[in-house]
């Protein structure tokens, strides 16, 4: 045989079966790796986490101050818009 056909014969196998192999083992990795999260990733969720739970309170806390608010208020009302 010649080298020619050698040469012939390793490229169709080597792009028939180890590029294929190589590609789908490449992008699997790939893949695997993006699900996982990264340190900044983490980081950011736990501060969005944080930020989300103050933001709650905060919500809270502005909802007890009109609940105990809102009696005076609409007495207020009733008797500046409804007596007249």
């Amino acid at each position: 045989m010649s080298v020619g056909i050698l040469f012939g014969v390793a490229a169709i196998l080597f792009f028939l079966l180890v590029l294929p192999i190589f590609l789908v083992l490449h992008f699997v990795t790939k893949w695997r790796q993006s699900r996982e999260f990264s340190k900044d990733d983490e980081r950011m969720l736990e501060d969005l986490w944080e930020l989300s739970q103050r933001l709650e309170d905060r919500l809270e806390t502005l909802e007890r101050i009109l609940e105990d608010d809102l009696p005076r208020k609409r007495r207020r009302y009733e008797s500046e818009y409804l007596e007249h």
